[in-house]
């Protein structure tokens, strides 16, 4: 079970995270470890040639392993991103990006994991992302693993 509603994500994400919450994301599935994020799609997202700019895939991945830690951790604001590397993969059409997140680990103070992005109706993976979160001391998930 998550220890945080799609709702609440949404809310930590417009309040803490204001520009986050000015994309327009929409939490689709959340559940302890696992985020599923849409980011619907806009015009502005786009760069030279038709294509959802890579610096829109890499919020919405942050956005996305941010919910994933938080669905672990509680509604924890300090977690922040310390590293995160992204593969493009393929060329994202245009169309709303979806990200699934995923931890691989969570530790004491850091929280590993990846996401994948798709554009909408297309199977392929545009690109993986793998990040890491600092995790602040007090921050209580229970068992680790």
């Amino acid at each position: 079970m998550s220890a945080i509603s799609a709702a609440e994500f949404e809310t930590i994400a417009r309040e803490e995270v204001p520009f986050v919450g000015r994309l327009g994301l929409r939490v689709e599935a959340i559940e302890r470890g696992r985020a599923r994020l849409r980011l619907p799609y806009r015009d502005d997202f786009l760069r030279p040639g038709g294509t959802v700019s890579g610096p829109v895939l890499m919020a919405i991945a942050d956005a996305a392993m941010y919910a994933a830690v938080l669905s672990a951790l509680g509604p924890v604001k300090l977690a922040v991103t310390t590293n995160l590397n992204c593969n493009f993969l393929r060329r994202p059409r245009p169309a709303d990006v979806v990200a699934e997140a995923r931890l691989l680990k969570l530790g004491r103070r850091l929280a590993v994991g990846e996401v994948a992005l798709y554009s909408e109706g297309d199977p392929e993976m545009v690109a993986h992302v793998t990040a890491t979160y600092a995790i602040p001391p007090g921050a209580d998930a229970g068992p680790r693993g």
